[in-house]
């Protein structure tokens, strides 16, 4: 495999990022909801990602909801040229702070311009369209009346990209045949693996993949297999598994989010880090060894 460094690229659409970006998820408060307790601790965050040369920024209105993007604007805008945000919509949340489907046009236009609003914005460069058919992970269903809304949003000039999120590759096909699909996001890391051929798939096709959740999410990675390559490397484990995904693919652009600086700077200088052949069989062979997600 190649190596890779801080400054690999990769085309979304028209734009190109850096392979590294930041999801801005854990800026809000605890369950993704409500404000952080340190909301000057989140904007510094922000603003170090981006002096750091991080130039794709993941977010979401339903984050909070409407905080992460408040905190953004607040720590960013007006905005570096070239910097590029992503966000998403195909979700609200309920009253108790539940993640709720919201696919109507309606919705699909609301949660646009709410986005515009609270970001500050004129265009959104990329908005993604979660599919919410089942709260376990990606469920079949039609995705056409959503895409088809937020095609014409895009028309209309409010959004110059669009992905998908937590998809099938049926839906994935489903939308590409009505309007052209720059990046997938999709729950995948070194111990959640099931889609491994849809990431080689689109990456003959251009498009990007780009894993939520890197480092376990809510529950973070754990693995003695891992442990054991950290060590060897002088290294984190969760710096190993942010090089191993930067690896896998080169389609493969990584959001991994925090709430801290110093656990930020160590997610950035996972891009530096050296996997030798004999680390990436070891860590490929987690998923040989039943540790498939």
């Amino acid at each position: 495999m190649p190596e890779i460094t801080v400054s690999d690229r990769h085309p979304l659409g028209t734009l190109t990022v850096r392979r590294l970006g930041y999801g801005a998820m854990q800026l809000a408060g605890p369950g993704v909801f409500g404000p952080p307790a340190d909301r000057k601790a989140a904007v510094a965050v922000l603003r170090e990602a981006v002096a750091r040369g991080v130039d794709h920024l993941d977010t979401s209105d339903v984050y909070g909801p409407h905080v992460t993007n408040q905190i953004i604007r607040e720590a960013l805008h007006p905005y570096r040229d070239g910097l590029v945000i992503a966000t998403k919509v195909g979700a609200v949340r309920g009253p108790n702070g539940s993640w709720e489907p919201a696919s109507s046009a309606a919705d699909i236009e609301r949660a646009v311009h709410d986005n515009l609003r609270n970001l500050g914005l004129d265009v959104l460069d990329v908005v993604n369209l979660r599919a919410m058919f089942s709260a376990e992970g990606p469920a079949e269903g039609s995705i056409e009346a959503p895409l088809t809304a937020l095609a014409e949003l895009r028309q209309r000039g409010s959004i110059r990209h669009i992905g998908l999120s937590n998809v099938t590759a049926a839906q994935i096909a489903e939308a590409r045949r009505l309007t052209e699909i720059v990046c997938v996001q999709n729950h995948y890391n070194l111990r959640h693996r099931r889609d491994d051929a849809l990431i080689d798939e689109l990456a003959a096709l251009g498009i990007a993949y780009v894993p939520f959740f890197p480092l376990g999410g809510f529950t973070p990675l754990q693995s003695s297999v891992l442990d054991a390559v950290a060590a060897r490397l002088g290294a984190t484990p969760m710096q190993v598994a942010l090089a191993w995904l930067l690896r896998r693919s080169p389609n493969v652009l990584l959001i991994p989010g925090t709430s801290s600086i110093a656990h930020l700077r160590e997610n950035l200088a996972s891009a530096s880090l050296v996997l030798g052949a004999e680390d990436l069989e070891t860590l490929n062979g987690l998923a040989a060894a039943g540790e498939r997600g």
